[in-house]
């Protein structure tokens, strides 16, 4: 019996009278979340750590022809072991977490909100890992060529790199890459909200040119070559992004007349006396009495 009512107030605590939940219940929800993303990554860190040798040997592997890697300071290695392991550890962390993000989110978002974010989630992890395989199989192997052996002379002078600055490197261009991949779907969403348009993208592109190969100056290495390795892609990237842009830009007009036009039918609805809902059925704009009076279904497609 005691048993029974120690439920009963639990299933107070999370869930209202109206069938809500209270906000106690949302901070448990996103309590157990966050112990999930949390156990997530420990395991991962520590499956990780057994992999480590293998994960440095995939980093070494695109300069170990140009350059002979070594470690300084006693703790070095080991601390690269961590370190990647760490990395790797949060790559299978985001997946997860983003899904539970998601869910956490999806009970207040309607059909197509929640089908937009979805999107926008899964676009984000592939056009992210993009820009990691478009580091790792093309950028960075050029770049490490070109500066082992694109100067001639001083023959004599043996490439030799610590193994921390070579991590360090490989890892912050992996980054770069990966966040500059993003900005196709910074500019969809953007232009989804009406924020930005197709054409003030244009007219800005000469200034925004000249601001990517500023940040590829900040953020890359002190040479011209890894800057320009930086801003060709992201002045490609731009341009794909002023496309994408024409796609699926929606004007602020459009969402205000819809909205004006559903303010004009729930106006027409209590005129008449009677509660009025928006048919379920997709591609049906009509909406429906609920009213004891008369049928319940909707007036245009029946259902």
């Amino acid at each position: 019996m005691a048993t029974n009512v120690k439920r009963k107030k639990k299933k107070a605590e999370v869930m209202a009278e109206d069938g809500s939940m209270t906000l106690t219940g949302h901070l448990k929800e996103l309590r157990n979340r966050l112990i999930i993303c949390a156990v997530v990554f420990v395991v991962g860190v520590v499956v990780s750590l057994a992999y480590a040798d293998r994960l440095i040997d995939l980093l070494t592997a695109m300069g170990r022809d140009y350059y002979e890697f070594v470690s300084i300071a006693p703790q070095e290695k080991l601390m690269q072991y961590f370190r990647v392991s760490i990395l790797a550890g949060v790559v299978v962390t985001v997946p997860v977490a983003f899904y539970h993000i998601y869910a956490f989110a999806r009970p207040g978002l309607k059909r197509s909100e929640s089908t937009f974010f979805k999107l926008v989630m899964l676009l984000g992890l592939i056009l992210f890992c993009v820009g990691v395989l478009f580091a790792y199989k093309l950028m960075m192997p050029f770049m490490l060529r070109f500066l082992s052996t694109g100067i001639e002379g001083a023959e004599y002078i043996q490439t030799t790199t610590s193994i921390e600055s070579y991590v360090n490197l490989c890892l912050t261009m992996f980054i770069i890459f990966g966040c500059v991949f993003e900005m196709p779907l910074i500019t969809i969403i953007l232009s989804k909200m009406g924020i930005i348009n197709p054409q003030l993208l244009k007219q800005v592109r000469g200034v925004a040119i000249v601001i990517i190969f500023f940040i590829a100056a900040v953020v890359t290495p002190p040479d011209i070559v890894s800057q320009c390795m930086v801003a060709g892609p992201m002045v490609l990237l731009y341009f794909i992004s002023i496309l994408l842009s024409g796609i699926f830009y929606k004007p602020k007009e459009d969402d205000d007349d819809e909205e004006d036009d559903e303010d004009e039918d729930e106006e027409e609805a209590l005129t008449s006396g009677f509660l009025f809902y928006h048919c379920k059925n997709k591609g049906c704009c009509a909406i429906w009495c609920s009213s004891l009076f008369v049928c319940g279904k909707c007036f245009r497609c029946r259902a």
